[in-house]
């Protein structure tokens, strides 16, 4: 890892997610041989509740094909035939986000306002709650991961749930920005009811929710078998978020 950014935690082509396991299984095992890989977490799980911490023997779920790929690549991994540890990442946050990223958007967002003096930046729906955890703190994760004896899948995450909106505050308070952050729903068309003698059918946009709405890790895991846990508060991992953007060029 370069630095400890987001970027080099976040791999954005989800074709590397599904191959992360060629590299080893193409190695051959040698004898006390060790992979640690860290994958982001791109979905729902199967729960019995609602809302709550996710533990690592949650069946996954994922949303959409990137967070297929991801499942791909941690199966891959674990069945290297290696000594193999697969961390669970959640929604990873702090230096380096790219500007694809909800909080990279956003502080991208409030550059531009702040620098062309507009009194509102866009973003999409922020209703849902996620466990953000600070690329450093991925970082000290990966490096315990490499020196342990854990195998299998591992959560990594801050152990709790946070409003992305609130969130977005904090990064918003940090910029200075003294406009307002809407929110675009997301919508999708769908048929109304029939209309007509002909049987036509009316369409009508109706508005969706995030189809995540909470993602919280379980890491009593990490903290056990890793020994393990996050030292970057959130406030600190946006205020940094802003001050790289602020200072790019």
């Amino acid at each position: 890892m370069r630095g400890g950014h987001v970027r080099d935690v976040a791999e954005p082509d989800p074709v590397q997610h599904a191959r992360g396991g060629d590299g080893l299984r193409g190695d051959p095992a040698q004898p006390g041989a060790r992979a640690a890989g860290a994958r982001g977490f791109g979905g729902r799980v199967r729960s019995g509740a609602a809302r709550g911490p996710i533990p690592e023997s949650a069946e996954p779920r994922p949303v959409g094909p990137y967070g297929v790929s991801k499942l791909a690549g941690t199966e891959l991994v674990l069945n290297s035939g290696l000594d193999a540890l697969v961390l669970r990442v959640f929604d990873v946050v702090g230096p380096g986000a790219p500007t694809a990223s909800l909080f990279g958007r956003l502080a991208e967002g409030l550059r531009r306002a702040l620098e062309q003096d507009e009194n509102q930046v866009r973003m999409p729906d922020l209703s849902g709650y996620r466990d953000f955890v600070d690329v450093r703190d991925v970082a000290r994760a990966i490096q315990a991961a490499a020196v342990s004896a854990a195998t299998g899948v591992i959560n990594i995450g801050s152990g709790h749930a946070v409003r992305a909106r609130d969130a977005a505050h904090l990064l918003v308070r940090a910029s200075g920005f003294e406009g307002t952050v809407s929110e675009d729903a997301r919508q999708v068309v769908l048929p109304a009811q029939q209309a007509g003698a002909e049987g036509l059918r009316a369409v009508e946009a109706r508005t969706v929710a995030e189809p995540v709405q909470w993602r919280q890790a379980d890491v009593r895991t990490a903290r056990d078998r890793l020994g393990w846990r996050t030292q970057v508060p959130l406030e600190e991992s946006l205020a940094d978020v802003w001050l790289e953007t602020a200072c790019r060029v």
